[in-house]
């Protein structure tokens, strides 16, 4: 195989990893509180069109991510209010809130971009892609690390600092003991209710970051449903990972590869089929992993 070719699919690979990890995440710290958050989709939709609306009209790069951030949260607190405080069922919620999302989004792109279907401008402003001094210049290294964004980078970093909050601090520790024991959680002081709602918020702070690098990082436009279930395959990254933020990076760079090959291999296979490559991966790779943690139960 030619070294320049399996380069870019490396390279291919990180950038699909980058939403399903951020999303993947977002799921892992709901979980970890005892709280299963099915919305993942609806807010990582939502980011990326107010992401490319806020950037049509101000060109700015950083309030584009600011807003992603801020549509993803403000949906996480939909979501908290109803599934966290009130006990609402999360399936209803969760469902609801996806299907919500995907029809709002669909209005509000002819409401104030005047299109159906899709938008896109020469007037969007895309994520700075970074070439790292020195490594650029090195043959294969280089392809690898080509045109990755901030975001790319930001992924990894964040997940990191997930871990060292939640394993390596005082007020991580007890974050988990929320979803462990809730009842022995509120006994010592800890508001369980609110550590659960703050939890979920900024799960869909984190799936706005995905949303924002799905339409102003690998692509520059915003198309309906653009998400394609990439809410959905994150969570199971983040089930595979056991909802570890470390092991997440290795169950998203899977499903990023799966999509990475997918898109290699279309010019020698329908496309309806290469499209169907990541989706098919979840079911196996869940199938795989729920029968080995059943044989471990055992």
């Amino acid at each position: 195989m030619d070294m320049n070719y399996l380069a870019s699919i490396i390279n291919s690979t990180l950038r699909s990893t980058t939403p399903v990890l951020f999303a993947a995440l977002g799921s892992g710290i709901c979980s970890k509180v005892g709280i299963f958050n099915i919305a993942l989709e609806g807010q990582m939709l939502i980011a990326s069109f107010v992401a490319i609306v806020v950037n049509y009209f101000t060109h700015s790069v950083f309030l584009s991510i600011l807003a992603g951030m801020i549509a993803g949260s403000v949906v996480g607190l939909v979501v908290a209010i109803l599934q966290v405080k009130y006990k609402a069922a999360d399936m209803v919620i969760g469902t609801s809130i996806n299907l919500l999302v995907g029809g709002l989004t669909a209005i509000f792109l002819y409401i104030i971009l005047g299109v159906k279907g899709s938008f896109s401008s020469h007037e969007l402003i895309s994520l700075t892609k970074i070439n790292l001094p020195i490594i650029k210049d090195i043959p294969f290294i280089g392809r690898i690390f080509e045109n990755l964004t901030i975001l790319d980078y930001s992924s990894y970093l964040i997940a990191f600092l997930i871990y060292v909050y939640l394993y390596k601090t005082v007020r991580g520790f007890r974050t988990l003991s929320v979803g462990i024991n809730m009842q022995a959680a509120d006994s010592l002081g800890i508001n369980s209710l609110r550590t659960q709602m703050l939890m979920v918020i900024i799960s869909g702070a984190l799936c706005g970051l995905g949303g924002v690098s799905l339409s102003l990082g690998q692509v520059t436009l915003f198309t309906e449903n653009m998400t394609a279930g990439r809410g959905f395959i994150a969570m199971a990254a983040a089930s595979m990972a056991q909802n570890h933020p470390i092991f997440s990076i290795a169950s998203s760079l899977f499903f990023g590869a799966c999509q990475a090959f997918g898109v290699a291999i279309q010019n020698t296979i329908p496309s309806q089929l290469t499209m169907a490559i990541p989706y098919i991966a979840t079911i196996v790779a869940l199938a795989i992993f729920g029968n080995r943690n059943r044989r471990k139960a055992g």
